[in-house]
């Protein structure tokens, strides 16, 4: 049985993706270990493969990339493994260190376009570091997969790779809370995921100034929390915003399944948002709930393509609240669109996507 070591740099309790790669190798006849950082509010964590969260100094900044790097690194060095899993440019230096003085095998899932994040953009020391880490690892590495067709053609082109693509799609098969879909009075609008720069949330919660009997329902935590709390406050929509917090993947689709419409409005801060391809879309689709979009080549592909949502680029308020109140109240369209996401589902789903997965771990190079 070969042992392979997963790492990433969050505490693996919302990371869905990360826990299906590992699912999926652990249902393949591989021992997995997955390791991440442990904050002081983690919640517990029940898996079928083995965990382990590193305690550390420094959260923050450059202090923690390097703190979380010199123990991740140390700890690969003198771990048993076969094969080591790096989960983006963030963990990759100390997993590439390990494996070229150990020997091992390497394996290299790059869950975004990291050096064109909003946060790097205008950082040009910072992202010039990331970028000289970058370029003088992957030219290297001979096992990559990323989550879109758009990352993927840019690696490859740049540094003459093979990325491969494995998109993070849902589980199709899924049990829900019956209760959460009951005695809903508002229409429900949702936004999961991180809570960050370029989410276009700043602009939906302004909409809600111009909705009636809609709720707006955010899942998920991140960097602008505090911030996007005051600008409801400011806004006068405070009784009109729900603050979830952060919630476990699996309890997710209960929330999921209670909105009548999803929203995915990633603003063009950088190549990264651009590109992507949000997970949020499918999760969406997979409960039968319509999407707004940014219309931006991958999300547009996937509207257009399974037709569960509309594009939007006009996203002032006005204009948001103009168009999610339209198309809540054209039920025959509305109803379509779920018709749509449910078909969709069936093949938009990680019981298809892990093929692909499985086939790059048992053909490693």
């Amino acid at each position: 049985m070969s042992k392979i070591i997963i790492s990433v740099t969050n505490d693996l309790v919302t990371d869905n993706r990360v826990h299906k790669v590992a699912q999926t190798l652990y249902n393949n006849g591989f021992e997995v270990l997955v390791i991440g950082r442990k904050f002081k509010k983690s919640l517990p964590l029940n898996r079928q493969y083995k965990t382990k969260r590193v305690k550390l100094l420094f959260n923050k900044s450059f202090m923690f990339y390097a703190e979380y790097n010199f123990r991740l690194f140390f700890i690969l060095l003198f771990s048993k493994y076969d094969i080591i899993l790096s989960n983006d440019l963030d963990t990759l230096l100390a997993n590439y260190l390990a494996s070229k003085i150990r020997n091992k095998k390497i394996v290299y899932d790059s869950h975004e376009y990291y050096t064109e994040l909003p946060e790097l953009v205008n950082r040009p020391f910072v992202k010039k570091t990331w970028t000289f880490i970058e370029k003088n690892i992957l030219p290297n590495l001979k096992n990559t997969y990323t989550v879109c067709e758009s990352i993927s053609e840019i690696y490859n082109k740049l540094y003459n790779t093979d990325f491969k693509v494995v998109r993070n799609l849902p589980l199709y098969n899924f049990n829900t809370n019956e209760n959460t879909t009951k005695n809903k009075n508002n229409k429900i609008i949702i936004y999961q995921g991180a809570l960050n720069l370029g989410r276009g949330l700043e602009k939906v919660i302004s909409a809600m100034k111009y909705l009636n009997g809609v709720t707006l329902l955010i899942v998920g935590d991140g960097d602008i929390t505090n911030y996007l709390k005051k600008h409801s406050i400011n806004e006068n929509v405070s009784d009109k915003v729900i603050f979830k917090g952060k919630v476990p993947f699996d309890d997710l689709i209960n929330y999921t399944c209670t909105a009548d419409l999803g929203i995915s409005l990633e603003e063009n801060l950088g190549l990264n948002y651009y590109f992507a391809l949000p997970n949020k879309i499918f999760d969406y689709i997979k409960a039968g709930v319509p999407v707004v979009g940014s219309d931006f080549p991958e999300i547009r592909k996937i509207i257009l393509n399974y037709k569960v949502g509309i594009l939007i680029s006009d996203t002032s308020a006005q204009n948001l609240a103009k168009t999610i109140e339209n198309l809540l109240n054209d039920k025959e369209k509305l109803n379509t669109l779920k018709a749509n996401c449910y078909k969709a589902a069936k093949e938009l789903c990680w019981e298809n996507e892990e093929k692909i997965l499985i086939e790059i771990f048992n053909n490693i190079s």
